[in-house]
């Protein structure tokens, strides 16, 4: 390996200290030297990345900015991205938790040869796996993670030995994963229950789902399906109170409230929440 190429130090939320990234402190107990440009296009950064050279490969996984084909056109066996979703569906930054929010029971990890569009190379590994009923978006990742890092070592063996034929992707399949922000994860209590259940999943275990009740947000960390709701019951009215949980009315049926964080506080049951709050029946959350 000729060096890594990662994101500069930065200050983190937290104290403002500045840490480097996971990948720089790696390639460091590796003894690689460490490449941190601020804007990966400009011609002096494609200058330093061609003085690496002769590369058989790159290797780009969460960088975060958009590599130039200057760059892309340097390595022998083309440059190589590993991305958590079965394109061609869930091009873009936020693949698994647009894969959990839409209710698929399935996803994967996919090697590609990088070109100038977004995810849109050809494909050369993939590998599938099953979403479980429950999963969070961080859960998945982790997994994903660990099955990605296999799938690049296989794919970087097997170019070496001419053993891939690159499949182009079929972009009338294609599907967008864009960026989420934080107020996409605000709760529709107008949705169905598996629509805000999964909203939950994927946005778990940053930056949290949240709802509002009585002008404070409320992070909505686990819930699940719940019962038939009752007929007229409005959108995010609570149903019941039990000892543990909040059952809450959406379209259609209800959502079992399991765990939370009001605002500014700390998490906890979502009946220890109830009690605290003296939250009743007829308390209704509050959506968009």
């Amino acid at each position: 390996m000729a060096a890594v190429v990662t994101q500069p130090d930065r200050p983190s939320s937290r104290g403002l200290e500045v840490h480097s990234s996971p990948v720089k402190l790696v390639g460091e107990r590796l003894g690689l030297s460490a490449f941190q440009p601020e804007r990966i296009r400009e011609q002096s950064a494609v200058d330093t990345v061609r003085s690496y050279a002769p590369l058989d490969a790159v290797v780009v996984a969460a960088f975060g900015q958009i590599v130039p084909q200057a760059i892309l056109d340097i390595p022998k066996h083309g440059s190589i991205n590993v991305h958590a979703s079965l394109l061609p569906k869930y091009r873009g930054a936020a693949p698994i938790q647009h894969a959990i929010m839409a209710g698929e029971t399935k996803t994967g990890v996919t090697t590609m040869l990088m070109d100038a569009g977004l995810d849109t190379g050809s494909i050369l590994l993939q590998r599938e796996v099953a979403i479980g009923p429950a999963e969070t978006a961080g859960e998945l990742e982790e997994r994903l993670a660990k099955i990605g890092a296999d799938l690049l070592i296989e794919t970087l063996v097997r170019l070496e030995q001419g053993d891939i034929q690159p499949q182009p992707q079929d972009h009338s399949l294609a599907s967008a994963a864009r960026s989420l922000k934080r107020e996409d994860g605000r709760i529709d209590w107008r949705r169905s229950a598996a629509e805000v259940v999964n909203l939950v999943r994927a946005f778990a275990p940053h930056p949290g789902a949240f709802t509002v009740l009585a002008g404070g947000e409320i992070k909505i960390l686990i819930a699940q399906i719940g019962p038939p709701v009752a007929e007229g019951m409005a959108p995010g009215e609570i149903v019941e109170v039990t000892g543990g949980e909040i059952i809450a009315a959406a379209s259609g049926g209800t959502v079992r409230l399991i765990e939370v964080q009001p605002e500014n506080r700390r998490r906890m049951s979502a009946g220890e929440f109830a009690r605290g709050a003296r939250l009743a029946a007829g308390a209704i959350f509050l959506g968009p």
